[in-house]
């Protein structure tokens, strides 16, 4: 575990205890390494093992990492969605972890994040294949009914994009307000911050449909199977679940799909920019193709700029709370960076209709 994240496995014990099934005595707690959000462990009580969430230390925006939201949605969601793991227990007692945590069935598999497991060294269209789960999975996902599984109440969807710009405009002033002495980002005007978040404001979209989101949609929350990458075993992290325009989620599908290399971390050997992968434009096509959605390159051109806004609003965040000392955990120290080239890759590829260059910047499809 990382320092600073233990559990306090005494405790553990005594709430756990006549609640689940296993040996207490025999309690052995890891931490998954994976994720900037929540933090996530396994536990082990003799033969049965669970995953228990619980939100980051330090305190988090309003709203954020509820994990007792969380536990009700999957309760909703898993029995009409088989790739959701099925919640078992929550404790929203906060003196028990420092923070309200819930357990859920642990599922077996491959997260794939930059590049490709030798699990699959011997697969020559592994690529293709885990492509493939990653649209069809995606477009199952908004195909639930979301009348019929109680979840249309879990958010707002009537004029959800205007609200997603808001919020997220909102949430990186506030970040770059905490930022504003420390040197790490650079000034408004070179970034060119305030003309992304204009642009999104001008040319915000209604909806396309009404449909439930994972709102971080992406390879490495799904977890595949060791011997087939087209089977996925579990969608993960449902943090920020809600019902909207399931483009937002294609979007943002597309930001990660689309990212060559991110500062502070490793070279990104997997998605478009790549052989053997879907590019971007067969992306959206299979997308168009598995869902009956009318989607093109130029209509979602507005959710991938958001995606890149989303994102570098989401690692920024995270970054405040590492300067601020609310966190030590060092992974955190070149997020700066990263939210840095994601907003100049939102100004990038809208600069041309902002300056009136004329063209649509949007990169090629590899």
């Amino acid at each position: 575990m990382r320092p600073g994240e233990e559990l306090p496995l005494d405790t553990l014990r005594g709430v756990l205890r006549g609640k689940v099934a296993g040996d207490l005595d025999a309690l052995e707690v890891t931490q998954f390494p994976g994720g900037f959000s929540n933090l996530t462990y396994l536990l082990k009580l003799g033969k049965a093992e669970y995953v228990l969430r619980r939100a980051p230390l330090g305190p988090v925006a309003r709203g954020a990492h509820d994990m007792a939201r969380e536990f009700q949605l999957l309760e909703k969601i898993h029995p009409v969605l088989s790739v959701a793991p099925e919640p078992l227990f929550l404790v929203e007692d906060v003196e028990v972890l420092g923070s309200p945590f819930y357990l859920m069935e642990r599922r077996r598999g491959l997260v794939v994040r930059t590049r490709m497991p030798p699990e699959y060294a011997g697969m020559p269209d592994a690529p293709r294949q885990m492509s493939g789960a990653v649209v069809d999975t995606l477009a199952e996902l908004h195909a639930v009914d979301i009348d019929a599984a109680g979840l249309r109440t879990i958010g707002k969807p009537e004029g959800f994009n205007a609200r997603q710009v808001g919020g997220w405009a909102g949430r990186w002033r506030r970040a770059r307000e905490l930022l504003k002495d420390s040197g790490d980002l650079p000034p408004p005007a070179e970034l060119r911050d305030g003309l992304v978040i204009a642009w999104l404001e001008d040319q915000t979209p209604e909806e396309s449909a009404h449909t439930l989101l994972h709102n971080d949609f992406k390879l490495d929350n799904l977890m595949l199977d060791p011997a087939d990458p087209s089977r996925v075993v579990a969608l993960l992290d449902w943090e920020m679940t809600t019902v909207g325009d399931p483009l937002v989620d294609l979007g943002l599908s597309l930001t990660y799909w689309t990212m060559p290399e991110q500062p502070g971390r490793d070279v990104n050997e997997i998605g478009a920019n790549f052989p053997g992968f879907l590019s971007r434009q067969e992306f959206i096509a299979r997308y168009a193709r598995q869902s009956a959605r009318h989607v093109t390159s130029d209509s979602v051109r507005w959710y991938e700029v958001l995606g890149h806004f989303k994102l570098a609003v989401i690692v920024i965040q995270i970054f405040a709370r590492y300067r601020a000392g609310q966190t030590s955990d060092p992974r955190f120290a070149p997020l700066a960076g990263q939210a840095e080239w994601l907003i100049r890759e939102a100004w990038r590829r809208i600069a041309a209709d902002v300056t009136g260059d004329g063209g649509e910047v949007v990169p090629a499809d590899e």
